[in-house]
């Protein structure tokens, strides 16, 4: 499969994840190209002017969702919750899930830096994606994308927060003496729209633990909390 080939495989795969296929396909590309492709310079042939919209607009679902969940809440308490939802974290966490980052074009010199896992361009694509479904569909479309996207986030506001179990396991390491855990990939298999990378956690003198997720960063946690549920480590 060529490379076009591929990526209309991974828009195709993210419209399903949507349950939305777009009637205008230029707004959708527009959505998915980051301003290092552009178009020589014109604005608006990137997702920079839909993500000023997204923004909004995500943070209009996010609002109403938590108004109704939280009748009570005093407005700080929203407020507090609502950064939790609306921050650039959660949103790559989201584009990560309906599978953005393969979906995304991206010129070559950004996708070789990184670009392409970077939770700032993600959390950015996301947002340019809610506006674009909110143009293309109207506001049902976009609040449907919150409804699913950010539901695991919106029913995690009550829980205390976890500490990232990579930080968890370094914090341990640095007690015993040892340096920070490296973490390798042992394999990467899957389509390139639905990749699946197994990511082993390593530290000197110790048996490594194995995690796997649908990105190199979800695996590395999954590893390391495997990790620290070897070693029976408390949070």
């Amino acid at each position: 499969m060529t490379r076009p080939d591929r990526r209309r495989a991974a828009v195709e795969a993210l419209e399903a994840r949507l349950g939305h296929v777009f009637s205008d396909r230029d707004l959708l590309e527009r959505a998915l190209t980051h301003a290092s492709v552009g178009n020589g310079g014109s604005p608006g042939r990137d997702n920079e002017r839909l993500e000023f919209l997204g923004d909004r607009i995500l943070n209009l679902m996010a609002a109403e969702h938590l108004l109704a969940a939280y009748p009570a809440a005093r407005e700080g308490d929203l407020a507090r919750r609502l950064n939790r939802l609306v921050n650039s974290g959660a949103c790559a966490e989201v584009a990560r899930a309906v599978g953005l980052p393969d979906a995304l074009r991206l010129d070559a010199s950004a996708t070789k830096v990184g670009a392409r896992d970077s939770e700032r361009v993600l959390g950015d694509a996301c947002e340019a994606l809610m506006a674009a479904l909110y143009l293309d569909g109207g506001a049902e479309a976009a609040r449907a994308f919150f409804r699913t996207g950010w539901r695991d986030l919106a029913d995690a506001l009550d829980r205390e927060p976890d500490r990232d179990p990579k930080t968890r396991l370094q914090e341990w390491a640095m007690g015993l003496g040892l340096p920070p855990p490296d973490y390798v990939v042992v394999s990467a298999e899957g389509p390139p729209h639905d990749p699946r990378f197994t990511i082993e956690a390593r530290l000197p003198g110790l048996a490594p633990a194995a995690g796997a997720g649908r990105s190199k960063r979800e695996a590395e946690k999954v590893a390391a909390a495997q990790f620290l549920k070897r070693e029976k480590i408390q949070p």
